[in-house]
C-alpha cells in the first residue's frame, strides 16, 4: 500500500492555542455532520463516493486511451469548470512541466494535451496555429450538455474538423462526456456515433475529475488512473470516524470552521510545488461555489462562504506574503509540502564577486525550497495566523488521489457544518439566463 498523505495542525496549536478546546466543543457539531454526508451517500445522492471502486469504467477508458495514443498525436480537452479544472489538475501535478513541448519519444509516445476552456477568439485562433485537425482527437465535456461556452467552441471545432476531414472521419476523432439521459451533446453523439462516456447523474462537475472527466485525458497522457483510484479509495478508508482526531477530513473541515468563526473568511491555500500549482485552482472552484450560499433558517437568512485564494511558494512570498503576515487578520493557511521530490540540483560555489553567495555552494533547490516553507510556516505562526499542513511524501498518482478526495469530502463536511447544501450553485443560475437571452436563445 502507498504511503499515505498527513494533516498537521501542530502550528495552529502554536499560533492560537485555545483551538484544541474549540475542537472539543464542536465535536457534536462535527459528529452530525459525518452522518449527515454518511446519510446522503446512503441515498445515493453522492456518487463522488463511488468513483474510486469503478474499475470497470476505469478499463474502457484505458483502451479507449490506448485507441487514441495509436491514432492520434493531439488530444483537445473542451470544458469549462470542472470539466477543465481537474483536467489540468492532473496533468500539471503528474506529468512533465512542459510535457507538450517533449518530442514524441520523450512522451512515450503519447499525444500532447490540451485543455480550451476559453471564449476567447484569441486563445482559439492560438491553439488552431499549432494543431493539424487529421492528427486531432476532441473530448468535449458537459455533463448538461449545453454549457454555453463549452458548446459553442465544440460546434466551432466540429465544423472546422468536419471540413477537414469529412463528417465521417470527424465522428470518428470525437468522445463526448456528458449525461446519460439528457442534453443536446448526448443527442448529438448518439446521432453522430461519437464514443460515449456518462457523468453520473448524482456526481457534480466540481466533483467529478475522478471519473471520466478526468480519468481519459490523463490515462492518454500515461498517467496510472489506477493508482488516482486506488489512492482516493485510501482516503475515502481513512474518513470515516466521527472522530475528529482519527479523520483528517474531518479535521481539516474543523479547523476551517473555527477559523471562519474566527473571522477568518478567506482560506488561503498555498502548495510549495509547481506541480500543485492548478490543485490551488481546482481547490478554489470546489470551495467557493460549494460553500458561497445563502443560508436560510428560522425566516432569517445569513451569507456564508470563505473566499479561497491560492499562492505559490516560494513565488508568492515576493507578492502576497507581506499582506498574510501584516495585513488584517482575516485568514486561514493551509501550507501543502512535498517531503520528497524527483529531481536535485546541487548550488554550484560562486565565482569570484559572489562571496555574499557561498553559502549557498553545495546546498540543493530542494533544500532551498523547504527551507522556506518551513520559514514561512514559522513566520505565521509567530505571528498568530492560523496555519496548518498538508505533508505528502512525494507527488504521485496515488497520492493525487489521496489529496483529492480529502478535499471533496473535508467540503462536504464543511457543508454540513455551514448549513449548506455543498453540491448545487443556484445563484450563476440567474447569470446563465442573462446570457441565453443576450444570445437570442428562444424562451429567454
Amino acid at each position: 500500500m502507498g504511503e499515505r498523505i498527513r494533516l498537521d495542525y501542530s502550528k495552529m496549536l502554536q499560533a492560537v492555542p485555545s483551538v484544541e478546546e474549540e475542537i472539543n466543543k464542536v465535536r457534536p457539531e462535527l459528529m452530525d455532520a459525518v452522518e449527515a454526508v454518511q446519510a446522503k451517500r446512503d441515498k445515493g445522492l453522492l456518487g463522488f463516493f463511488d468513483l474510486p471502486y469503478n474499475d470497470k469504467e476505469a478499463t474502457v477508458i484505458k483502451e479507449t486511451a490506448e485507441l487514441i495514443k495509436s491514432t492520434f498525436e493531439n488530444l483537445v480537452v473542451i470544458g469549462i469548470g470542472g470539466s477543465a479544472l481537474g483536467n489540468r489538475l492532473l496533468h500539471t501535478a503528474l506529468n512533465h512541466r512542459y510535457y507538450n513541448n517533449l518530442t514524441a519519444a520523450q512522451r512515450s509516445g503519447c499525444p500532447r494535451v490540451f485543455i480550451l476552456d476559453s471564449i476567447d477568439s484569441d486563445h482559439l485562433k492560438g491553439l488552431l496555429d499549432i494543431l493539424d485537425l487529421n492528427k486531432t482527437a476532441f473530448n468535449v465535456i458537459t455533463k448538461s450538455g449545453s454549457t454555453v461556452e463549452t458548446m459553442a467552441n465544440f460546434l466551432i471545432l466540429k465544423g472546422l474538423l468536419e471540413r477537414e476531414v469529412g463528417p465521417k472521419r470527424a465522428a470518428e476523432s470525437i468522445i463526448a462526456t456528458t449525461d446519460a439521459a439528457h442534453g443536446s451533446l448526448l443527442q448529438m453523439a448518439r446521432r453522430s456515433g461519437y464514443r460515449l462516456f456518462h457523468i453520473p447523474g448524482n456526481v457534480g462537475g466540481r466533483y467529478s475529475v475522478l471519473s471520466a472527466v478526468g480519468l481519459l485525458s490523463a490515462a492518454v497522457s500515461g498517467i496510472d488512473i489506477e493508482e488516482l483510484l486506488v489512492g482516493a479509495a485510501l482516503t475515502v478508508a481513512d474518513c470515516t470516524s466521527t472522530d475528529p482526531y482519527q479523520n483528517p477530513a474531518l479535521m481539516g473541515a474543523a479547523l476551517q470552521h473555527i477559523a471562519y468563526r474566527r473571522g477568518k473568511n478567506i482560506s488561503v491555500i498555498m502548495p510549495y510545488s509547481d506541480g500543485l500549482d492548478y490543485f490551488g485552482d481546482w481547490y478554489c472552484q470546489l470551495w467557493a461555489e460549494s460553500l458561497g450560499k445563502t443560508k436560510e433558517s428560522g425566516g432569517s437568512k445569513a451569507k456564508m462562504g470563505q473566499t479561497p485564494l491560492k499562492a505559490i511558494g516560494a513565488r508568492d512570498q515576493h507578492s502576497l506574503l507581506q499582506l498574510f503576515l501584516d495585513g488584517p487578520d482575516d485568514k486561514v493557511f493551509t501550507l501543502i509540502e512535498v517531503e520528497r521530490r524527483k529531481n536535485s540540483f546541487i548550488i554550484p560555489e560562486p565565482s569570484e564577486g559572489g562571496k555574499d553567495l557561498r553559502y549557498l555552494s553545495g546546498n540543493t533547490l530542494e533544500k532551498l525550497l523547504q527551507s522556506e516553507f518551513k520559514a514561512t510556516e514559522s513566520v505565521l505562526t509567530n505571528r498568530g495566523r492560523m496555519n496548518y499542513k498538508v505533508s505528502l511524501p512525494h507527488i504521485c498518482a496515488h497520492t493525487i488521489g489521496q489529496l483529492i478526495f480529502l478535499y471533496m469530502l473535508m467540503t462536504a463536511y464543511m457543508g454540513e457544518l455551514f448549513g449548506v447544501n455543498a453540491f448545487d450553485q443556484p445563484a450563476v443560475e440567474e447569470g446563465k439566463i442573462i446570457t441565453y437571452r443576450l444570445m437570442g436563445r428562444p424562451g429567454y
